[in-house]
């Protein structure tokens, strides 16, 4: 084995010879002052919680929680019974293209980039304001992307779980996601019967081409 005590040694670091945890830099001929903390000795002496009274609720989690709801409530800003007229009615291309046309249709559109883009803001501020707080290693604000493929419940739902672990709290969001997951049930259940009763009680489904 290598004695980094003999100066033929090639420079490095080496187990500090004074025993302490870190490691010392041997610069090929003497011993220096110049000393690191391994890797998994640096991770394990990281709090795992954050200063106690902490406050997991930051001024951007409530706005982000929000924006779920909005863009779910945003579905009736299309006219429905129009729309299911139309798309069973009128099947050129010009008609099936006016559907996605209309105002309803187009402020919807506009309304979901918008929030899409607020929620991975509100994400981002709420992170950095968690780690500010002195959180350590908050759930990280680049999982709310996942909003852009409809999984915005990730964020929230992570956030919660890593919050309680650090401060003892925050539980507050998973509640609110899930509460606003079954609204969407709710929501989506009553819309589907709505057109299924709509579109068989006001259109001639008869003289439909086959």
């Amino acid at each position: 084995m290598t004695d980094p005590a003999v100066p033929s040694t090639p420079a490095g670091w080496y187990p500090d010879p004074a025993g302490g945890a870190q490691r010392r830099w041997w610069d090929g001929a003497q011993w220096t002052d110049h000393f690191e903390t391994p890797y998994s000795a640096a991770a394990a002496a990281l709090p795992s919680t954050a200063p106690e009274g902490t406050d997991p609720y930051t001024t951007w989690i409530w706005p982000l929680l929000v924006i779920p709801v909005l863009q779910l409530l945003s579905i009736f800003l299309i006219d429905w019974e129009q729309f299911i007229v139309t798309s069973l009615t009128d099947t050129s291309v010009a008609g099936q293209a006016a559907l996605f046309t209309t105002p309803g249709y187009l402020a919807l559109t506009a309304l979901g980039w918008i929030t899409n883009i607020l929620f991975v803001l509100f994400a981002f501020l709420d992170w950095r304001e968690l780690s500010r707080r002195g959180v350590p290693r908050p759930f990280h604000w680049a999982w709310s992307f996942l909003i852009l493929a409809s999984v915005w419940q990730v964020y929230p739902i992570g956030r919660a779980i890593v919050a309680r672990r650090r401060t003892g709290r925050g539980m507050a969001s998973l509640w609110f996601t899930i509460a606003t997951m079954v609204l969407a049930i709710i929501i989506t259940i009553g819309l589907t019967i709505f057109i299924v009763q709509f579109a068989l009680t006001n259109v001639d489904l008869t003289n439909l081409a086959p």
